[in-house]
Order: structure tokens, then sequence, then C-alpha cells
């Protein structure tokens, strides 16, 4: 969340990094297996769906969404894969008498139960937002002190999904915080997939796997391709504190470098088609944020490039990285379950640059016949022999598959 943040301070994408890198044992490779894990085993892919704050922030009421549910489930973004509906921020009400948190009954009239079922009905899943401080990041009530008492309001309620954030939390231990949300939910008995908005500062990755289910890893995304803006990061500064943690994801614990933008204005449609390639490669959650109800053709074949997304869900659970870094010019490359690879050429530069990428870059033999596709043109180019090369456009990618 971007409200009341700076009473944390800025997340300083170097230090993000420098903690990243010092956090990772050497011996942990990604084509390892991953030390054992203590999960609750929900979210074995990394979640899909929507969230209303990158779009709505605090405008968010009852009709918006319905009006969500109502389009993933019928433009093609359910069967694509999306499901959970996600209310962000804002639409607490008072604790009553008893503690116990209510909804704001003005922006909510029927009430979570009801909008819960109506997300339900149409074959979706439910998901809320709440705080491990005394207040939300926009001033509602936070659930310091009535974790167990929430956590069975959302059970009853048919939550499916909590995003759990960081405001007001003074000097409260992280990992207790979180750990004692964990158990509330576990307690309620209803399977109930646990986001931890963290971002970042207590290295979530070194311990969260064994208390959620996704952590985010920077702070907020905002809708720019580079840099710090006020108390969020564009595009590339989260991309790149993301990945140094690739071996801390995998089924069911995954790396959140903050929902999608695609879609919101502030990009190029290139740029867009960058930020879903990369996030999809790296196994992050893919929670679209913009108005999926009114979506424009180009926002639309973004989200729903089936090709990509099959990338991101690929069972094998691991996040891919970066193999080779030529300045502007990137080669990124995620292993696959059926012994192939998910390939990104990225171009950070200011003009178009041809990029080549070597299959011993792949972990293949130079002499591997591959069969490469196109996830963009959604075409196969062919069997190819020790490289492939496409020209790239300025911030743009080309992705593809390769497969023996």
């Amino acid at each position: 969340m971007r409200i009341l943040r700076k009473r944390h301070g800025g997340v300083v994408v170097a230090s993000v990094l420098a903690l990243a890198l010092s956090g990772a044992p050497a011996a942990w490779a990604a084509d390892q297996d991953p030390p054992p894990r203590v999960a609750n085993g929900l979210a074995k892919t990394p979640p899909m769906g929507w969230n209303s704050w990158n779009k709505f922030a605090c405008t968010i009421d009852e009709q918006t969404v319905r009006r969500m549910a109502d389009a993933m489930a019928s433009n093609g973004m359910k069967d694509a894969g999306y499901q959970y509906v996600v209310i962000d921020d804002c639409w607490h009400g008072p604790r009553d008498a008893g503690g116990f948190i209510t909804y704001d009954a003005k922006r909510f009239p029927s009430g979570i139960k009801a909008l819960s079922d109506y997300v339900h009905a149409k074959g979706l899943k439910f998901g809320i937002y709440s705080d491990a401080g005394r207040l939300t990041c926009g001033g509602r009530p936070g659930s310091q002190g009535h974790e167990f008492q929430d956590a069975k309001t959302y059970a009853d309620w048919g939550v499916d999904y909590l995003k759990y954030d960081w405001c007001s939390t003074g000097t409260r231990n992280a990992e207790e915080a979180y750990t004692l949300m964990a158990d509330a939910l576990r307690e309620t008995g209803r399977d109930i997939v646990f986001s931890m908005c963290e971002w970042g500062t207590a290295k979530p990755w070194l311990w969260a796997d064994k208390v959620g289910n996704l952590w985010r890893t920077t702070g907020d995304i905002t809708d720019k391709w580079d840099g710090k803006h006020g108390y969020s990061l564009g595009v590339l500064p989260i991309l790149d504190a993301n990945e140094p943690l690739h071996p801390f994801a995998g089924p069911g614990h995954w790396n959140d470098p903050d929902m999608l933008e695609v879609g919101n204005g502030g990009l190029t449609d290139t740029e867009y088609r960058a930020h879903f390639s990369l996030w999809a490669l790296m196994a992050a959650p893919l929670i679209a944020g913009n108005d999926i109800a009114n979506m424009d053709e180009a926002t639309r074949a973004i989200l729903l490039n089936t090709d990509v997304i099959a990338v991101n869900q690929d069972p094998l659970g691991v996040q891919g990285r970066r193999v080779r870094d030529d300045g502007d010019l990137e080669v990124w490359s995620k292993p696959l379950a059926d012994g192939g690879r998910a390939v990104i050429l990225f171009n950070r530069g200011a003009a178009p640059q041809t990029i080549a990428v070597n299959w011993t870059e792949l972990g293949y033999p130079a002499s591997l016949k591959a069969e490469v596709r196109d996830l963009w043109a959604r075409t196969s180019l062919g069997k190819m022999k020790e490289r492939f090369a496409a020209p790239v456009a300025s911030h743009g990618v080309v992705m593809v598959t390769v497969k023996p």
C-alpha cells in the first residue's frame, strides 16, 4: 500500500539487493532440490487474480467488485487461470462492541458475505485485506490484537485469500506477527492463501516459507518503468531486487514483486509486455491491477496470453533468473517441468538491438536440436542448434520456449 508509508521510510533497492545476496546460501541453485518446507498445501503454482488497489485505491465499493468479478468470469481471464478477486484496503468499518471487525456499510451495503457468495457463484475465489499493525495503511482498523477474531470473521465470510500489510506496526517483530496470523487462519479450518505484504524489510524469504504462501520482496510498485517515486518503485528496480531471490521460491512459497500494472496507462504496450513476461518468468503471482471490465485489446492480449501464463504456472515451480547481463542487453531463463526452458531476451536500452542466447547458457549442449516457439507471436520458429537470436525493441522482450 502507498498510504502512510512515510513512517517506515522508503525501500532502497541497493539495500534490498544486498540483503537478498547476503541471505541466499551459496550452495543453493535453482536446479537443486530446495530445503524441506512446511506449507499449508495451497498455491502450488503462483496465485492469479485481480486486486483493487493499483486502479481504485480507496475508492473501492461493492458494485466495483461485482463488476470485476463479472468481467473475470466472462472475458477469458477465468479460463486463462485467473481466480482470486481481492478487495484491498478501505473496505473496513469500525470494530463492534465485542472487538469484531465490521465492513463499511455505505460502500458495501449487502455485506462482505454476500459479496463473497457472489464471487463464488461465478466460479471464482474471494480475497480480502488487513494489516499486522493497529491501523491499515489507509487508516482503517488493523488486526493487531484481533488476529483470531479477524481470521474467524474472514472464514465466516468465505474468504479464500488474505493480503496482510505492514503499516502502523511500530517495533513489532515481523516473523512473530505473520506467524500469529498464519496460526489464526489455520485454526479456522478454512483454506486461505496467505499473502504477506511486509515489503522485504525483515528478509521474509529466509523464514516465510514456513508461514505464508507469498511474501513481498520490495516496496510498492508504481506504473513507471524505472526509478523511485515517493515510496514506490518502477518496474526495473523491483525486477532487479527480486531476481537474486530465486533460490527461495517454489511450489506453495513464492517471492512477490508486487501486483501487475498492465493496462493502467503509465507504460507503453511494449513495456507492459516486458513487465508481464518477466513477472511470469520469475514465477511471480500474476495479480492484475487494472480495470479488467474496460480493457483495450492490447491489454487484453497481454493478460490473456496463455502461452506466457503457462510458463508462470509450470508445475516445476522454479523462479527464472538472469543468466547473462551485457549491460542493457540481458538473457533470462526458467527451467520447465518437461525439460524445456523458457527464455527472455530483454533490451533495457533506448534503441532496438539483436540479442542471442547460446544453448550452453541454458544447460544444453550446443549440438542439441531444439524446437523454438515465440510466445508473443504464438508461432513455432522451427528446430535450431547451438543458439537463437532475434531483434528486440527498446524496453521490449522476445520470449520463447526452447524444447529438446
